[in-house]
């Protein structure tokens, strides 16, 4: 009896604030299941919810599923539930494998795939094994052509055309460029073109003795015109030549049968004889 009071006792509008509360309760539950990309709840129709990787897509805004109660909006460009096209050939290009050449070390015959001299001079040798200071050392063009006697023709035409550097000049910076070979190529042409070490050998004597010969020649003549230069500042057209004063200081030797005179003006004396 108390408890049909106490329920009796309940009015209509405690009873409408009570419905409503439930409903409330019901439509938010149903919501909740509704974005969760786990929940087996009814999805509204104009509330299409997509979850990939946690990213739920409502009504054209893509959030992202905190797992905490609340949805976070996705500020990328990037859908990852549209789908993208995709080309096979680029994908079959690209699932096709590209193999690696590897080249043998001149010095220690390890195999290697990249290096500073094979890339940057053709010359197969590792960055193990290369000596900068010694005889992987550069040269410039100047140096190679006087030394080994070498032709603009024998670098830059013979096959195969050998690389090279480019530098500033360290002792001007407003002159041209220096190009650097590396010092063991450019020994392996002069071989090439003298054919042997003792040919280069001797053809530089050879030059060495003909510049030298050319030097003293150039000398010479330049001493002779320095000679000539020299006479013809010192000789004078205008001054006639001297003409003795005898007079009568003429003295006879009996004993030699002579005569002798002295110059008035510059002392010349002369011996001679009368017939």
């Amino acid at each position: 009896m108390d408890g049909l009071a106490s329920s009796s006792s309940i009015s209509d509008s405690d009873r409408q604030r009570i419905e409503a509360n439930r409903q409330r309760a019901l439509n938010l539950r149903q919501a909740r299941l509704t974005a969760h990309p786990y929940g087996n709840g009814k999805q509204r129709p104009q509330e299409t919810a997509i979850a990939v990787n946690n990213v739920i897509k409502v009504s054209g805004t893509k959030f992202i599923d905190s797992g905490g109660g609340f949805l976070i909006e996705q500020r990328t460009c990037v859908d990852p539930v549209e789908d993208v096209p995709v080309d096979e050939k680029e994908i079959e290009k690209d699932s096709i494998p590209v193999p690696i050449e590897f080249d043998e070390c001149l010095d220690c015959g390890d195999r290697f795939a990249d290096s500073y001299l094979l890339n940057t001079f053709d010359y197969k040798i590792c960055d193990a094994c290369r000596d900068s200071d010694g005889k992987h050392s550069l040269i410039t063009r100047t140096e190679a052509k006087q030394e080994y006697l070498l032709k603009d023709c024998d670098l830059d035409k013979r096959e195969p055309i050998l690389k090279y550097i480019s530098r500033k000049n360290p002792h001007n910076v407003r002159w041209g460029e220096m190009k650097l070979y590396l010092h063991l190529q450019i020994e392996q042409r002069a071989l090439e073109v003298w054919g042997t070490e003792e040919n280069l050998i001797k053809e530089k004597e050879l030059r060495e003795e003909k510049r030298e010969v050319t030097k003293v020649k150039k000398y010479n003549k330049r001493l002779k015109e320095l000679r000539m230069d020299v006479r013809s500042s010192l000789y004078d057209k205008t001054i006639q030549g001297h003409v003795h004063s005898w007079g009568d200081s003429e003295v006879y030797n009996e004993e030699e049968d002579t005569y002798t005179r002295t110059c008035e003006s510059c002392n010349h004396s002369e011996t001679y004889e009368k017939m």
